[in-house]
């Protein structure tokens, strides 16, 4: 029966190609920003900075579009004047 465990030698190349690869692996981007609790704190503050901000910035744009456009709409009467007054207290609040 032929003996099928590793040598010594084949235990230390193990080892060092081991070491070699958690070097690597240490070495990626997201392990070096998660590594430390306060760049990790810093990351997601300004991530939640960024999506807050691009939140308030779409919510605006997509509510002046839709007041837009249906204060455009004359051939309903009742959507283009309720339209048409949601605008004048949007221009008189920013005045």
């Amino acid at each position: 029966m032929p003996d099928n465990r590793p040598t010594q030698a084949d235990l230390a190349h193990e080892i060092a190609a081991l070491r070699r690869e958690v070097g690597r692996l240490n070495a990626q981007r997201f392990f070096r920003l998660n590594g430390s609790v306060w760049k990790m704190l810093g990351v997601q503050f300004l991530r939640g900075l960024a999506m807050g901000l691009g939140t308030v910035v779409g919510a605006s744009a997509l509510v002046s579009i839709i007041v837009y456009s249906l204060g455009q709409i004359d051939f309903i009467p009742v959507i283009g004047d309720w339209a048409k007054q949601i605008a004048q207290e949007i221009q008189t609040t920013l005045e």
